[in-house]
């Protein structure tokens, strides 16, 4: 086994030269065939949209007779949108910029979609903290919320800093103190999203404070921060004074009345209110956000029928009635006795939504554009599993809800070895609303588009839809599309057979061993773990499985690792916080300096990744460089960049003589067609040994 690095990009300086003789010459440029690349998409000449309204059109798997269309970009200078709203009577839109988690560098962002690329924003507001809900409020004015408040503001005034009206102030935000006194830096769900219904009543999302309240064993009482009459883990209500309007408030001013509506909610990004709520039943519906477990179908994500009063759960049930086994002591006495079984202070979801979806969007859809959607309620995805990425589509009854069907009520999982899934619990296979996708999964595939995660969406007066998706920087608009639908694009994930072969490679180097093994105690189960998972680590399991559980979890993520080239994974990135990626885990900054030996695990880390496919190191042979790589029908797959190393898994192919094959590091560089099992290949020609 060999490796090979890349040392310089000559085809760069060739095509440079050859420009500069050609405009000398007065010859006109050769156009390049190659796609151009937008926030991860690979943009071709096709449109979405008619008119001034055509977008290029991204590579989504979409229902049939809809397209998505790339309004904004990287190049637009976004950096985290999160939320999306149109201007009254114009053809602008707001977007909600939040800038990163950790910061208060957020925006309020001013699109004119009409604009040329690249002059699409203007800057409404600037170093706002954490900026989210946008609603359009009674009054017709807008509305948004920061980590701590609720504020109106005309986006078409001059100064539009100038008209900003808090409305409510001094909310639970990012820094909290806990019952206890424990103070947070960075409560675990900061942002307010909110919503007025049709008398004024404004009802505003409190987000947990962590992903589940654990109190360490043997204690297990009940989750402090919940409880109150200023309870996280809920949804507040205030209301307005007579006329339905809210005043504006002072810095020292106190709020407007509010109460807890409804608690154990733990976070509440996505509310809908139907247009007859509150007169025709519990139509103000809540998509949660569940409980981060490591188990990819568990818990399932809900849809909740706020009632005033209510519990719904967080962190003591989860699913439909599910005891959370750590407050087993909380559930046998007091107030929450028998809560998830036998209490009438428990209201359990109206529906199973797929299990870590994320759902961070909701709403009804009423427009002219899409008749077969009209009342229909749309639900936008986020989360990275397989679960996530996509938009939803219930159909409704009167009063809003999407109707329900018997067990079993399947649904489709994005590139995973089982194509469908039921609704299930630890009780079997429940009833659940069963609900079309409007996209279908927005999985990564490399060289055609990247990994989506819907956020914000909108929509419009002239009935298009509108999202804005955070993971790459992008606003995308919704409309018709004649013809059939494309195919969907093929998956892109490691599969079982590779992550075996990468597991054996490490067991087999002593070295690699101890690395791993220093990692998993001086890292992931000191600092990773109970963030987003456990990594698969289960009592009982011995060093050398905790080891291999561990590197099959993170071999398993999309991104992570690439093989013998440690700069290009997310591992590294998120570890030392580099580029857009988020620090992890939170405050690692920090480390380095404050924990002996830290510096060191990253280096570990690299090393890991570096050393996973053992071989002699070969670059390119000298004289015109030959980056491109095929599969074995012979099908150009991509082309590598100078400067990459590429890790060649079989000196001499058997299957394909007078190739060498390589791995997974090649995969940010394929066309989006090439994603056989069997790796790709380079002519061994070009191949020499590093000296």
């Amino acid at each position: 086994m060999n490796c090979f690095t890349i040392w310089f990009d000559r085809r760069r300086l060739r095509l440079l030269l050859a420009a500069g003789a050609a405009a000398l010459l007065g010859l006109a440029p050769v156009a390049s065939t190659e796609p151009v690349r937008k926030s991860g998409y690979a943009i071709g000449t096709e449109a979405c949209g008619s008119g001034d309204l055509a977008f290029p059109r991204i590579q989504i798997d979409m229902k049939a007779g809809f397209c998505a269309g790339l309004v904004a970009s990287e190049d637009d200078h976004l950096k985290f949108p999160r939320s999306i709203i149109q201007v009254p009577g114009r053809d602008l839109f707001v977007v909600a910029d939040m800038g990163g988690w950790g910061h208060s560098d957020g925006r309020l962002l001013l699109l004119d979609p009409h604009a040329p690329e690249g002059k699409r924003f203007k800057e409404l507001l600037t170093a706002i903290e954490y900026p989210f809900g946008l609603v359009l409020g009674p009054d017709r004015k807008l509305y948004a919320s920061t980590a701590e408040t609720i504020f109106r503001f005309d986006p078409l005034a001059d100064k539009p800093r100038s008209t900003v009206e808090t409305i409510v102030h001094r909310l639970p935000g990012r820094r909290i103190t806990l019952p206890d006194g424990t103070k947070l830096d960075e409560s675990a769900h900061p942002l307010k999203q909110f919503v007025f219904d049709r008398n004024g009543r404004l009802f505003v999302n409190i987000g947990s404070h962590s992903d589940d309240c654990i109190t360490p064993a043997p204690i297990r009482k009940p989750c402090a921060a919940a409880e109150g009459a200023s309870s996280m883990a809920a949804i507040w209500l205030f209301t307005p004074p007579a006329g339905g309007i809210f005043p504006a408030l002072n810095p020292n001013d106190p709020n407007p009345p509010h109460e807890v509506y409804a608690r154990g909610l733990r976070n509440s990004m996505a509310l809908a209110l139907h247009p007859n709520f509150p007169d025709a039943g519990y139509a103000f519906l809540q998509g949660e956000n569940g409980r981060d477990l490591p188990d990819t179908f568990k818990p399932n994500e809900e849809i909740n029928a706020i009632e005033q009063g209510k519990h719904y759960g967080w962190p003591y049930c989860y699913d439909l009635s599910t005891p959370s086994l750590e407050f087993k002591s909380v559930l046998q006495s007091g107030p929450y006795k028998a809560l998830c079984t036998s209490n009438a202070l428990y209201k359990a979801p109206f529906s199973l939504m797929p299990p870590h979806g994320a759902p961070l969007a909701m709403l009804y859809y009423h427009g002219a554009k899409f008749p077969e959607l009209e009342g229909k309620l749309l639900v936008g995805l986020h989360g990275y599993r397989p679960t996530g990425s996509r938009i939803l589509v219930y159909d409704v009854d009167d009063r809003g809800f999407p109707k329900p069907s018997p067990a079993p009520v399947r649904y489709h999982v994005s590139c995973a070895a089982e194509p469908t899934r039921s609704f299930q619990t630890d009780a079997g296979e429940v009833a659940a609303a069963p609900f079309e996708e409007l996209i279908a999964g927005w999985h990564r595939v490399n060289g055609a588009r990247p990994q989506g995660a819907p956020v914000g969406m909108t929509v419009a007066e002239d009935g298009a839809i509108w999202l804005v998706e955070d993971k790459n920087q992008t606003v995308i608009r919704i409309d018709r599309a004649s013809g059939e639908a494309p195919q969907p694009l093929p998956c892109d994930i490691r599969s079982q057979a590779q992550i075996d072969q990468l597991a054996a490679l490490v067991a087999k180097d002593a070295q690699n061993r101890d690395r791993l093994t220093t990692l998993r105690k001086g890292l992931v189960e000191k600092h990773c773990l109970g963030c987003h998972s456990d990594f698969g680590l289960k009592p009982g399991q011995s060093d050398a499985e905790k080891d291999t559980t561990v590197l099959r979890f993170m071999l398993s993520q999309d991104g992570w690792i690439y093989p013998g080239d440690p700069d290009s994974g997310k591992l590294r990135t998120r570890l030392r916080g580099l580029g857009a990626e988020n620090l992890m885990p939170p405050g690692g900054e920090k480390l380095p300096k404050t924990e002996p030996g830290y510096a060191r695990l990253l280096d570990y880390a690299d090393s890991l990744v570096a050393r996973m496919v053992p071989g002699t190191r070969m670059r390119i042979k000298p004289g015109l460089p030959q980056r491109k790589f095929f599969n074995k029908a012979n099908k150009e797959c991509g082309e590598i960049p100078a400067a990459k190393v590429v890790v060649v898994t079989q000196s001499s192919a058997v299957d394909k003589p007078g190739f060498s094959r390589f791995f997974r590091p090649a995969d940010p560089y394929l066309n989006g067609e090439c994603t056989d099992d069997d790796g790709y290949y380079i002519r061994q020609e070009f191949l020499v040994p590093v000296q």
